[in-house]
This record gives C-alpha cells, structure tokens and sequence, in this order.
C-alpha cells in the first residue's frame, strides 16, 4: 500500500472501550486489537497525524455501564475523543468538523465491531467525502463471519483493506 500523506490523514479508532474489548470477539480477541490499533496509533503521532477515538455513550441514562471507558493506555495527551450516541461515529458529533479542521481527506479506520461501529462510520465517512482505508488486523467483531463479511464485500467497495504493517505515512505534513 502507498503511503498516506500525514497532512490529511487522521485515525480513527471506534469503540475501544473495556467492556466491548472484553466481549468474546473474533477472528481475534479485542486484545490484539488493542495492541495492533495501538502500533497504528503510534506510528500516526510520530508524524504528528491525528488520533481520534470513538467512544460510544448510551443516551437518556444517568449512568454508562462499568468499563465504558476507553482503554486507558490507549488515549495519549493530544488524541482527540469524540463520544456518540448512535452506531456510527459522525451523526450529531463534532467528527466530521475535527476532520475538516486537520484538513483531513483520509481516514484510516480500526476498532470493535468490524460491521457495526466501524462500518457505519465508515460509510458515513465515504458520503462524507473522505477516502477510507480499513486496518483489517486491528479489527474484531462478535463473530468471524461478520468481520469476513465486512473485510472481504464491504471494505473493498468504500476504500483500502489493508494489514497495520503496511499502512505508512510520509510526505509532506
């Protein structure tokens, strides 16, 4: 895969959160999601690309459920965090604003589920107008068919599915 330009790439990550990350995923536990979405994420801030997570919050009630936080060592000073009330990540949210801010046309897309979160912000993204390209190794969902689904019909036909070590950014910032 060529290499993405970190002036207009951001990183979005959907929905690590402790309680889903804990959920019995597949093709891989929310683990390995963690620790590949964490590799992509370093690389992102090591040119000054930005990391944006999703977080969802479940609407009218008083109190979220336990471990509705974010992975704590995910989030780093200058992440930015958008928290949303519906399955995708822009519907009323400041994250197509945050983008545009950036100047950002591309966003690379990693997290739990694969074909919920992932793919309803991505899709929203592609109407959006941004270029999406799908870490497929930094994603689970609850099963191995749906994840499949996603990476193999959907993904191909809204943007690039490719594994974390391939997604490089260079060029100008």
């Amino acid at each position: 895969m060529p290499a993405l330009d970190p002036g207009r790439t951001a990183l979005v990550l959907v929905d690590l959160m402790e309680r889903i990350v804990a959920l019995p995923l597949a093709p891989r536990p929310g683990t390995d999601v963690v620790a590949a979405a964490d590799r992509l994420a370093q690389t992102f801030r090591a040119v000054g690309a930005p990391v944006v997570h999703l977080r969802v919050e479940r609407p009218n009630v008083e109190t979220q459920p336990p471990g509705s936080d974010l992975v704590p060592t995910l989030v780093h000073p200058g992440d930015h965090v958008v928290v949303k009330r519906t399955i995708g990540g822009f519907q009323d949210t400041g994250l197509h604003a945050l983008l545009a801010e950036h100047t950002v046309t591309t966003v690379v897309f990693a997290g739990i589920a694969t074909n919920l979160g992932v793919e309803s912000t991505a899709r929203a993204a592609c109407d959006l107008g941004y270029g999406p390209v799908f870490a497929e190794d930094a994603m689970a969902a609850l099963t191995a068919d749906e994840h499949h689904a996603s990476v193999t019909l959907d993904f191909p036909r809204l943007g690039t599915v490719a594994p974390v070590d391939t997604i490089t950014l260079d060029g100008p910032e």
